[in-house]
């Protein structure tokens, strides 16, 4: 039996679940998501508490199991407390500003500046020229927009200038070695 899979998911107050045959919507105060649920996969809601059932241990039911509790959980989590990515930025003249809470303008060591414009549902936080945050209610949507930040310089392993996540740890490389 799936150990993640067979965990009930505990729905707060506040927090809407409806569950439309194969949809399951969840609505709380910061916004609403849903998921359609793969076919052997069943939800049941029993006062204030999420299920999620396989039918049989075919090797395609055990995966989707811990996965579909899982992808319900980060909806509930999302709705109620949403979700942060927070990214650094080191190097010379390396800096972000804010445009507004949904587009960022970049200085990356290009000859051009680069703006990044939110997608849907996501918002950033400028808390220096060399930090900022990621937020919103989709948790694969926050990650999916931090990574993309990320791609506009990827920290370089030599001196460890880029974008990077915070607290992430970029493994060096020794230079050349001079006579």
């Amino acid at each position: 039996m799936s150990r993640i899979g067979k965990l009930p998911i505990a729905v707060p107050s506040g927090v809407d679940v409806a569950i439309d045959d194969r949809l399951v919507t969840v609505k709380g105060p910061k916004g609403t998501l849903s998921h359609a649920v793969a076919s052997p996969i069943t939800v049941e809601n029993n006062d204030g508490v999420l299920e999620v059932k396989r039918p049989d241990d075919e090797r395609e039911s055990r995966s989707l199991h811990g996965l579909t509790r899982t992808l319900i959980n980060n909806m509930v989590v999302g709705v109620t407390d949403g979700y942060e990515k927070k990214l650094e930025i080191v190097g010379v003249g390396y800096r972000v500003l804010s445009k507004g809470p949904t587009q960022l303008e970049f200085q990356l060591g290009y000859s051009h500046s680069i703006t990044f414009n939110a997608p849907e549902g996501i918002t950033f936080t400028v808390e220096g020229p060399t930090k900022l945050g990621v937020q919103g209610i989709d948790k694969q949507l926050v990650g999916e927009t931090a990574a993309n930040i990320r791609k506009l310089r990827k920290p370089e392993p030599y001196k460890g200038k880029g974008v990077r996540y915070a607290g992430e740890h970029i493994r060096r490389k020794v230079g050349k070695a001079g006579k």
